[in-house]
């Protein structure tokens, strides 16, 4: 099979996973994901000739850049906004409404909400996207041993904000009041 016809087979398989993927990272701003998609795609055309055998975990790669570059891009157009004199746009930030309380399942929203981007990303990369260790290697750009390591941190993390929502907070403080 060509380049080409890769490149093509490749499109026509991922290409609703890869929107799916970059959907879900852009919190309701749907107006950029056929954007930061087409982004991705060019540049998988571009750097065909590299597209593995199993192209998603690369693509969903090369997607984590491509929305990497429009997040550092918004800041630098809102620090750009405010020094020509905080313009309303400058302030805007670009959080989510928290999980309603009536929603099923939202309490994992909100667990997840409590760690590091890095950790919420290994744990959407397997939960979202179903990847094996060996595919989040790839996606990550690290071995398969980082990969692991850093989803059993991710996934002890989460624990660890899941308990402590179960934990009463009267019976948190009475904890620190005893020691």
């Amino acid at each position: 099979m060509s380049t080409d016809d890769a490149f093509a087979a490749a499109y026509r398989a991922h290409y609703w996973a890869v929107s799916r993927f970059v959907a879900r990272r852009l919190d309701g701003r749907t107006d950029e994901v056929e954007e930061i998609v087409a982004e991705v795609f060019s540049t998988a055309w571009r750097r065909r000739a590299d597209l593995p055998d199993a192209p998603l975990p690369w693509l969903y790669g090369v997607a984590r850049n491509c929305l990497a570059n429009t997040v550092r891009g918004r800041g630098r157009h809102r620090r750009l906004l405010h020094r020509l004199g905080n313009h309303e746009i400058a302030h805007r930030r670009g959080t989510v409404e928290s999980p309603d309380a009536e929603r099923p399942g939202s309490w994992v929203h909100e667990a997840l909400a409590r760690l590091s981007p890095a950790d919420q990303e290994v744990l959407r990369l397997t939960a979202w996207e179903e990847l094996t260790v060996d595919e989040l290697a790839v996606t990550l750009g690290c071995g398969r041993s980082a990969a692991a390591m850093r989803l059993h941190r991710a996934r002890a993390r989460l624990r660890t904000q899941i308990d402590r929502m179960r934990t009463p907070v009267s019976a948190r403080a009475g904890d620190e009041c005893d020691g």
